[in-house]
C-alpha cells in the first residue's frame, strides 16, 4: 500500500521526478482534499493518463481525493467549470474560445491531448482518399458549427466548391451513418477512436485528420477551470498537484499501457477492453508535450493562430467576451508557484 497522509503527500510532491520539461516542485504540508473532475464524455481511452494516475495512487500521493464523473450532456462540462461546480472539466480548445466568446469565464490550464483527433473518415467504396475527392459527396457532421467551418476550410484549400458537397447533420451517430451508407464520409469522428474501431472491424477506413487538410492545429482535449478557481491560491495549488499527478500517470502509461486500462475498465466495465487498449496505443504519443516542455503544455503560437482562424471564419465576435486569458501554462508541473 502507498503511504497516506500529509507526510506522504509532502514527499511525493517535493520529489516529483524531473522529466518532460518538469522541475522539482516546491510545496508546503498538504492534507487530503476533495477534488472533482468532469469528463467531456463517458470514460474512455482518451482519459487513460487520468485513470493511470488514479490506479497508481498518484492523486493520493499529492493529497487529493479525486472524484471523476461523466457528464449527462457533452455540452455541460465547460458550463460546470464556469459556474465553479467542478475544480476542472475536460473540454476542447475550440469550445473554450466559443464559451469565452459567449461570456463564460473559463480558462484552459493544460492540454491532455496535444493535437486534433477530429478527422474526415470514409469507407473504401466512397473513394475519398484526399479532400478533393469530397466533391459531389454526402458528408455527415455532428451539427457543430466549428466543425462545419473545418469542412469549409478543407474544401476551399482542396479547390472544391462547398456547394457541390451535401452536408447532413447526423448528430453523434457518425459511425452508424457511415456504415448504413447514409453518407459517404463523416467529419467529426476521432481517428484514434472511431478510426481504430473501424479498423478492428476490418472496414479499412480512409482517414484524413483535419490538421493535415488545412485546419490550424489545436489541442483536442484540455483541462478547463472557472475564473474564481483560477484566482484562488488554494484552488490553483490543487490544480497544480492534480496536473503533476496526471503527468506521473502518463509516465506510468508509457511504461505499461495496461496501467491505465485497468483503472479505466474499473470505472466503466462495459468498455471493450481490446478496443480501449488499441486506442491507448494510438493515443499515447498525443499525450506527450513537445520536447523540453512540461506535461500539459499549450503552445501560445498555436492558440493564437487557431483563435485567429476562428475569428476569420465568423465563429467569434460575441458582444461581451470573457475577460482574462483563454489559456495559461502557469500551473503545469515545474512552472513556478
Amino acid at each position: 500500500m502507498r503511504g497516506r497522509g500529509a507526510i506522504a503527500a509532502l514527499l511525493a510532491v517535493a520529489l516529483l521526478a524531473p522529466g518532460c520539461g518538469e522541475k522539482p516542485e516546491q510545496a508546503g504540508e498538504l492534507r487530503t482534499e476533495p477534488f472533482e473532475l468532469v469528463l467531456d464524455y463517458f470514460p474512455n481511452a482518451d482519459h487513460a493518463p487520468i485513470y493511470a494516475a488514479q490506479a497508481g495512487g498518484h492523486f493520493r500521493d499529492v493529497g487529493l481525493d479525486v472524484k471523476i464523473r461523466a457528464p449527462s450532456d457533452p455540452s455541460a462540462p465547460i458550463a460546470q467549470a464556469a459556474a465553479g461546480r467542478a475544480d476542472l472539466a475536460i473540454s476542447y480548445e475550440p469550445q473554450v474560445f466559443r464559451a469565452r466568446d459567449g461570456g463564460q469565464q473559463v480558462t484552459s490550464v493544460g492540454a491532455l491531448v496535444q493535437r486534433p483527433l477530429t478527422s474526415i473518415v470514409s469507407l473504401p467504396k466512397a473513394g475519398v482518399r484526399r479532400p478533393a475527392d469530397l466533391r459531389g459527396k454526402r458528408v455527415g457532421t455532428a451539427g457543430i458549427d466549428y466543425q462545419a467551418a473545418f469542412l469549409r476550410t478543407i474544401l476551399r484549400k482542396a479547390g472544391v466548391d462547398p456547394r457541390s458537397v451535401q452536408v447532413q447533420d447526423v448528430g453523434f451517430n457518425l459511425t452508424p451513418a457511415l456504415l448504413t451508407r447514409r453518407v459517404d464520409a463523416v467529419l467529426g469522428a476521432f481517428f484514434n477512436y472511431e478510426g481504430v474501431e473501424l479498423r478492428q472491424q476490418r472496414r479499412k477506413p480512409q482517414i484524413i485528420p483535419v490538421d493535415e487538410a488545412g485546419v490550424p492545429t489545436y489541442d483536442e482535449l484540455v483541462f478547463v477551470t472557472g475564473s474564481e478557481e483560477l484566482a484562488d491560491s488554494d484552488a490553483r495549488g490543487r490544480m497544480r498537484r492534480f496536473l503533476a499527478a496526471v503527468a506521473r500517470g502518463t509516465r506510468d502509461l508509457e511504461r505499461d499501457p495496461n496501467a491505465g486500462l485497468r483503472g479505466l475498465l474499473e470505472a466503466n466495465p462495459e468498455l471493450d477492453a481490446r478496443l480501449q487498449r488499441a486506442v491507448i496505443d494510438v493515443t499515447l504519443p498525443l499525450f506527450q508535450p513537445p520536447r523540453g516542455k512540461p506535461f500539459g503544455w499549450q503552445e501560445p503560437r498555436d492558440w493564437r493562430a487557431f483563435q485567429a482562424w476562428m475569428g476569420a471564419n465568423g465563429l467569434l465576435g460575441g458582444a461581451e467576451p470573457a475577460p482574462g486569458p483563454a489559456f495559461t501554462n502557469d500551473l503545469l508541473p515545474g512552472q513556478g508557484l
